[in-house]
């Protein structure tokens, strides 16, 4: 911020006396302006002091030169005397107090060229004051960015050094953090999110930050993010920001794209190791798996475990993962948690509802509604580290009945009352059910072959039930069957034939 004319006139080498506008003393002084034009004001800008001798005023211009000043808004202006005045004219000070112009009378002694080195000075000095008090700011944003709340302290460090509000949101406009009255604010922000993502897909990558005014308040938006938009915040306040409050802002806005690129950053990392233990714990090497747990400061879930296997979105499924042992495979997401808490985690996944809270190492799932993780989940047996790999392998076969059922959860231990069928791959069954009876199908345009096939297993061989079944003859259902043996190539007689031509008719 400029001095104020104030400070000026208290500097005591310079002698400066007032004699009008003493009620406008505070008013800034952006620059000093020594002219002897009778009009000056088309080199003005507003804010000047401005300094003459008066050698072109007379009582007849001295009014209008100082309507002139007024009109284009100087700070004041200071008369010299004892050159081509040997005291102000009267018509001068008449002219600046019916305007209220702060008129100072500078001494013979006190040469122009001092006053404008005291203001250049006064300048300097407010420059590195606000310079000084922007590195604090800095200092504190990035202490507080240091701590354990990260983003969301400097959301509150923010709020305080403005004396206003600031508020964090997500990509989506939803509030993640607010300090002061930050979420009674965000939800006028929506129009000016959506301004930032449309010049962020007009001109690609993250688009610039946005300010906006309105009768209350000052406010700016960021967004944040280092390659696309991951988010924004902003703040605001009654009054207007300065430059110093304008650089705070900027540091903060990059403190809060640092925190949530690592943010990020470090949690795909974790995913990364833990993945990297749960694959060395399924090929059996649970000792390995232990030890570089160990070494990262964690430790392997005590007691017996229990392996699942998410199907849907495998980003949603990781983080409704949270810290538990999770690593996308294919297309579906292995988690290996305790027993005792597979289902609730299993409901989490499935984003049938929050799971419930757990002790233990990993319970990053706990307390927490993770909905938008929905799809089916296959919930293995209780297993010991050792046996991981057929743990997965009872997901895995869960898995694909939940995938081909009415439940989002299967547990490998409700397919024993569901059949054989329940244990089978609903692909793979599929293929060999329509391999097997193609000759059937393609048999000219007895297509009936396969519903006397059906009668005759049922029947267990019967001739007579079977025919009785179907309405036919039981020399024409011989007939089909010796029919039917021969395209498929095998002999009816045969246990093993039977058996898996009546899984392929029953898929």
């Amino acid at each position: 911020m400029a001095p104020t004319l104030r400070t000026v006139v208290r500097r005591p080498p310079l002698g400066l006396s007032v004699l009008t506008g003493h009620d406008a003393l505070e008013r800034p002084v952006r620059w000093v302006a020594v002219s002897e034009l009778e009009d000056p004001t088309p080199f003005l800008e507003g804010g000047e002091l401005v300094l003459t001798t008066g050698m072109r005023l007379d009582a007849a211009t001295a009014g209008p030169y100082v309507e002139r000043l007024v009109a284009r808004g100087v700070a004041g202006l200071g008369f010299g005397v004892g050159l081509g005045h040997e005291t102000i004219p009267a018509e001068l000070v008449a002219a600046a107090a019916r305007t209220g112009l702060p008129l100072l009378e500078v001494p013979r002694e006190t040469p122009f060229v001092a006053i404008g080195k005291a203001v250049s000075d006064l300048l300097a000095a407010e420059q590195y004051e606000e310079i000084t008090r922007a590195f604090a700011a800095q200092g504190r944003l990035t202490r507080a960015a240091l701590g354990p709340e990260g983003a969301h302290a400097v959301i509150d460090r923010l709020a305080r050094e403005l004396g206003g509000w600031a508020v964090l949101l997500d990509e989506a406009g939803a509030v993640r953090h607010a300090a002061g009255r930050g979420a009674e604010a965000a939800g006028a922000l929506a129009p000016e999110l959506d301004r930032l993502r449309g010049r962020a897909g007009r001109g690609g990558g993250s688009p610039a930050s946005l300010a906006f005014s309105t009768p209350a308040e000052h406010v700016v938006v960021q967004p944040l993010g280092a390659r696309r938009v991951k988010g924004f915040f902003a703040a605001g306040r009654g009054t207007p920001f300065s430059p110093v409050e304008h650089t705070v802002v900027n540091a903060a806005g990059s403190l809060l794209t640092l925190a949530l690129e690592h943010g990020r950053e470090h949690a795909s990392a974790e995913r990364g190791i833990r993945a990297a233990v749960l694959r060395l714990l399924l090929a059996g090497e649970v000792e390995a798996g232990r030890e570089a747990l160990e070494r990262l400061g964690e430790r392997l879930p005590g007691g017996p475990l229990a392996v699942l296997a998410a199907g849907g979105d495998p980003g949603a499924a990781l983080e409704a993962a949270g810290e538990e042992f999770a690593v996308a495979d294919g297309d579906r997401v292995v988690v290996v948690v305790p027993a005792a808490r597979a289902d609730a985690v299993a409901e989490a996944l499935a984003g049938a509802g929050p799971a419930e809270t757990g002790g233990g190492a990993g319970s990053g799932v706990a307390g927490r509604a993770l909905s938008g993780a929905a799809g089916p989940v296959g919930v293995g047996g209780p297993v010991e580290p050792e046996e991981l790999s057929a743990g997965l392998d009872q997901a895995d076969r869960a898995l694909a009945s939940a995938r081909s059922g009415a439940h989002a959860v299967v547990r490998f231990a409700d397919l024993a009352g569901q059949g054989l069928l329940a244990l089978l791959d609903p692909g793979a069954a599929a293929a060999f059910s329509a391999a097997l009876l193609a000759p059937l199908r393609e048999y000219g345009s007895r297509a009936d072959l396969v519903e006397s096939l059906r009668a005759y297993l049922a029947c267990n061989g019967h001739w007579d039930a079977a025919a009785q079944r179907l309405g036919v003859h039981r020399h024409t259902l011989r007939y089909r069957m010796r029919r039917a043996a021969e395209l498929l190539g095998r002999d009816l007689d045969d246990p093993a034939a039977r058996a898996e031509l009546w899984v392929a008719l029953s898929v």
